[in-house]
């Protein structure tokens, strides 16, 4: 940074010599910009001088990234600083996905909510009880706790349907009873106001994987058409907003299930987003179900895919949530020890005796223990591989050294003082590649996504997806060009949430802005860190290459580092507008 100059006062910040990589995907130009108010006001070659100017010579300037996959819905009240998304260049996220968050809510529900929230997206229940101090009942009230706080970066909320679904029906939404008509009247008066207020939509989840630690399915689990159409049409009523979906896609089948989407959206006339990844048990059918997103779109009908440029993959470990063996009753015993005594416990041969004789699978808190087994686990090493080969399997390995699979994952738990991560890509890894992750990515009706920031705090980091975009796929495997690469994470994600002032380098569009060392972007191996409300830990990541990250024309983010700059809000819903794309062409 440098060229301060505080002499003129034409506009507040000039970022001048940069490449220019303006989110339509066309060949980027040298050029500068001006900022004033927040807003792009010139854009190409002009006069004038600032208060502030950064010379980005030798450097992309692409805007703002926007991730409409996030969990953030606690940390933004709690929190002014949303990482590990904002490290990674992403200055606009969507929280509230996969149908859990919360508002609306009554008092006598807020337990019921952070159960749910705690054994779906892995966020401790102390965490939450001790950051949220429920100042809402309502969908608008909550809103208005979200438009109290500072933010590094600007947030969107969704509805979430198990917040909305225990509102209306209470113990009745919790034992998966049918709403009847009065229910679903009330959730689409509620859906619209909840619009009305600032939302961007609803979302739900119907899959197994998401329950409470108790093992409650989630209340949406068997939601009818008739239900999920009533509140779409809350959406339709208010003029805006889409639907974000997690799905099994099991019952009563596929093909029948996606039918059901589009006759929703064909009636409501709001657009749909669903989580697709390849089930290592079907192996296949994401295919199918790209393509049905592909057909539903030349019969007029906006269905597209959410997909990720890399495996979803558990980081396994004593310093997190899970480990192959929290399950197990000995275990347990020793689970709430600081770690280096839970070490020097577990290294004792009795402990690890007893630990390697019991059942880990029968008292596991994680849903989807059963989908992992140790042909599918591997040391993640430093620096991390998440392209291991299926030689490099526990199992593998274990057969090599004459011991069982489990005492080997025991035993690189335990190494490096029990810091040590064990990686099971969960999806998108059957064959060993990342070429499913390339497929899904070429589909241009797909949106990059399902980072998942602000969840799965102990077991997972995806939220720097952006980065591992940039730094694979387009700068070490040259996959997709930096134009193309900079509109996935841009212009495309904007539109597919409804966000028509950002996502372009545009005069009259939001300053958001990012400032890139593109030969350089990356980020550092995942460690733990303690940083949440009641003495929580989250695995969190350096980052590299984000020369600058720029929300509403203030400097966020330097070099990795944060500035005391908070311009992030609350972003608040608008009714649709003709989404034009005439700049694009």
């Amino acid at each position: 940074m440098d060229g301060l100059n505080r002499a003129s006062t034409d506009y507040d910040l000039i970022i001048k010599n940069g490449t220019l990589v303006d989110g339509t995907g066309n060949t980027p130009k040298t050029g500068d910009i001006a900022v004033k108010d927040g807003i792009i006001a010139a854009v190409g070659k002009f006069s004038g001088k600032a208060d502030k100017e950064i010379d980005a010579n030798n450097l992309i300037v692409s805007p703002g990234f926007v991730d409409i996959h996030t969990h953030y819905d606690g940390q933004a009240i709690w929190d002014s600083q949303l990482k590990p998304s904002s490290i990674h260049g992403v200055t606009t996220v969507v929280m509230g996905n996969c149908g859990v968050g919360f508002a609306p809510c009554k008092p006598e529900d807020r337990v019921k909510l952070v159960e749910l929230m705690e054994g779906v997206e892995d966020i401790p229940a102390p965490v939450m009880h001790e950051g949220l101090d429920w100042q809402w009942e309502t969908f608008k009230e909550y809103v208005e706790a979200l438009e109290r706080n500072n933010l590094d970066i600007d947030v969107c909320a969704l509805l979430p349907h198990a917040a909305l679904r225990v509102y209306v029906m209470g113990e009745r939404a919790i034992k998966h009873e049918a709403a009847n008509q009065s229910d679903m009247d009330q959730m689409r008066k509620l859906a619209k106001e909840a619009v009305e207020a600032g939302a961007f939509g609803f979302s739900t989840s119907r899959t197994i994987s998401h329950k409470s630690l108790k093992g409650e399915f989630t209340p949406t689990l068997r939601a009818h058409e008739d239900e999920l159409t009533a509140i779409a049409m809350g959406l339709s009523d208010a003029g805006s907003g889409f639907m974000e979906i997690v799905s099994d896609w099991n019952e009563p089948d596929p093909e029948t299930e996606f039918e059901v989407l589009k006759r929703i959206v064909k009636k409501s006339g709001r657009p749909v987003v669903f989580s697709c990844t390849q089930r290592h048990d079907r192996p296949e059918f994401w295919e199918d179900l790209m393509s049905m997103a592909r057909q539903a779109q030349t019969e007029g009908l906006p269905i597209r895919p959410v997909v990720t440029p890399r495996p979803i993959g558990l980081l396994l470990g004593l310093n997190g949530s899970q480990n192959p063996f929290s399950g197990t009753d000995t275990y347990k015993s020793i689970a709430d020890l600081p770690l280096n005594q839970r070490v020097k416990e577990m290294k004792k041969q009795d402990i690890k005796n007893k630990i390697l004789s019991e059942d880990p699978i029968t008292g596991s808190t994680f849903p989807l223990i059963n989908r992992i087994g140790y042909s599918q686990m591997y040391r993640f090493g430093s620096p991390p591989n998440y392209n291991p080969k299926p030689e490099h399997s526990i199992e593998s390995l274990a057969k090599v050294s004459d011991v069982s699979s489990a005492e080997l994952a025991y035993d690189i738990l335990l190494e490096n003082e029990g810091n040590n991560f064990i990686y099971a890509p969960l999806v998108n890894y059957a064959d060993h590649t990342f070429g499913v992750c390339q497929k899904m990515l070429e589909d241009k009706n797909a949106i990059m996504g399902l980072g998942d920031g602000g969840a799965h705090v102990g077991f997972i980091l995806d939220a720097g997806y952006p980065t591992w975009l940039i730094s694979y796929w387009s700068v070490k495997k040259k996959v997709f060009s930096m134009e193309e690469t900079i509109r996935r994470l841009t212009s495309d994600t904007a539109l597919a949430a409804g966000l028509q002032d950002r996502g372009y380098l545009k005069v009259g569009l939001k300053a958001d802005i990012n400032i890139i060392d593109w030969e350089n972007v990356g980020s550092s191996d995942p460690f733990m860190t303690q940083d949440l409300p009641a003495g929580g830990k989250r695995l969190m990541q350096h980052t590299q290459g984000y020369v600058a990250t720029i929300v509403s024309g203030k400097i966020t983010y330097q070099n990795g580092k944060s500035t005391t700059e908070r311009p992030g809000s609350l972003v608040k819903s608008v009714k649709d507008i003709k989404q034009t794309h005439e700049f694009a062409n």
